[in-house]
């Protein structure tokens, strides 16, 4: 059996990275964004389309009304019959669409 010339299959390392260098892609994934604007972009509908809404906070307090405004750390919610509140976003558990 002759074992001098054997080729080797495996391309070496120093191919694939010419051929990644020469393509232009990078070997790492891009990060994703920070945010997906999701959430601004559910509150802008509901906003605009004056929706009543349900919101129920950690302590399992209920609120009824219509989201007037928005930013990063709180809502302005407008009540019927009942003060406005400004109400921060780490004290709402969840809130849907009122029925």
């Amino acid at each position: 059996m002759e074992t001098g010339n054997r080729k080797l299959i495996r391309p070496s390392l120093n191919e694939i990275k010419d051929k990644i260098n020469s393509t232009g892609r990078s070997p790492k994934k891009a990060v994703p964004p920070d945010q997906t604007n999701a959430e601004n972009f559910y509150y802008v509908k509901q906003m605009q389309a004056k929706t009543p809404m349900v919101i129920v906070l950690k302590d399992g307090e209920q609120l009824h009304g219509v989201i007037e405004w928005y930013d990063k750390c709180c809502l302005k919610v407008n009540r019927q019959g009942a003060p406005n509140l400004l109400i921060y976003k780490p004290n709402i558990k969840y809130m849907y669409k009122a029925s």
